[in-house]
């Protein structure tokens, strides 16, 4: 059984970042994604997904969309490579070039020490205190410019879906935003209230306690009057 853990770490968001853009390049869905973290992380996909959306995912939108490209390119080199198969060998050795430029798309990993200038020029945000993870591209200006219309139309259009999401869930932030506020002031004045009563019983316990002293005086005086009226 998954046991609710309240804070995120900086290691768990990272986890769960490259889970997500790993799945992305793979072509697994995002759902498959938060499974493998939430069994990692012991929590459930439902809060591995709430946390990529509401939190995560802004940070890394740039690697996002490179993440979709690469998942192209790699299935269109599938596909070439399927077609390759089919073709005669003296036409492979020219498809098998061309795929060859493709792989010089690849991006590897930085090495743990970057430059400030070489921070500015990255494409999405940097973190410092994880220089090992950060992407550092190796461009071909040839293959750059293999983005097709279609590719724009696509990112485009999820960049709209993924805004909506994120509105929605800021809406449902300030909702139980509100709601804990609510409870924290009914709570307060829960304990006001208790207060107020405990309060109350003090007092009545020494008036109590008071009332007892005055009546066994009283008994007292009354016994040593009837002793004398008797002698």
């Amino acid at each position: 059984m998954k046991v609710r853990q309240d804070a995120w770490s900086h290691e768990d968001d990272l986890l769960l970042a490259e889970t997500v853009l790993r799945y992305i390049r793979d072509g697994g869905t995002q759902l498959a994604a938060f499974e493998d973290v939430g069994d990692a992380l012991n929590r459930t996909s439902a809060a591995c997904g709430f946390r990529w959306n509401a939190e995560v995912r802004k940070k890394y939108e740039p690697a996002v969309a490179i993440a979709k490209k690469q998942r192209k390119e790699k299935k269109r080199a599938l596909e070439k490579q399927a077609k390759l198969q089919q073709k005669p060998k003296s036409e492979q050795v020219a498809v098998k070039k061309e795929t060859n430029q493709h792989q010089e798309m690849e991006w590897l990993p930085a090495p743990k020490k970057v430059s400030s200038e070489t921070v500015n020029k990255l494409p999405f945000e940097y973190d410092m205190e994880d220089e090992e993870y950060a992407p550092l591209p190796v461009r071909n200006a040839a293959v750059d410019a293999s983005i097709s219309l279609d590719d724009c139309i696509h990112f485009l259009q999820n960049f709209q879906q993924n805004k909506n999401s994120d509105y929605r869930l800021q809406l449902e932030n300030e909702r139980l935003h509100k709601e804990n506020q609510l409870l924290k002031q009914k709570n307060q004045s829960l304990e006001k209230q208790l207060k107020n009563l405990e309060e109350q019983q003090v007092a009545i316990n020494e008036d109590y306690e008071m009332l007892v002293q005055i009546m066994d005086r009283a008994r007292r005086m009354t016994g040593g009057v009837m002793q004398d009226e008797v002698m």
